[in-house]
């Protein structure tokens, strides 16, 4: 149980890390199409937003596979579930600033980003 946990954790902690420096440099890249705020309805930027947050949670779902070392699967959807609760919190707080097809593909890429990874991880 505690490895669950730890792989769970550990993948959560990966995908935080690669989200918070990957929009600090988006931030900085694409400074014109960000509000005082720090958000942006510019398309092109936030469809990379969303391909960085695809990559994010496969390699998220790779760390929560290689850190369970079982289940595999299994664990990357528990670290997928956590994350659509956690990213339903996020998105409904900020839900005025971006456009609603952002947010709807934000979440719904979640799960199977993490689910990829852990598949992978699950073939090492």
């Amino acid at each position: 149980m505690g490895r669950a946990v730890l792989s769970v954790l550990a993948g959560f902690a990966t995908w935080t890390v690669l989200w918070l420096t990957q929009n600090a440099i988006l931030g900085s890249v694409f400074s014109e199409h960000f509000d005082e705020a720090g958000f942006t309805t510019a398309s092109h930027v936030l469809a990379i937003v969303l391909i960085l947050s695809v990559v994010d949670s496969i390699v998220a779902g790779w760390i929560t596979g290689v850190v369970a070392k079982e289940k595999e699967v299994a664990r990357t959807v528990a670290l997928g579930i956590v994350q659509l609760a956690v990213g339903l919190g996020v998105q409904t707080s900020v839900w005025e600033q971006m456009p609603l097809w952002y947010h709807l593909s934000f979440l719904a890429l979640l799960l199977p980003g993490n689910v990829v990874g852990g598949l992978w991880a699950a073939r090492r």
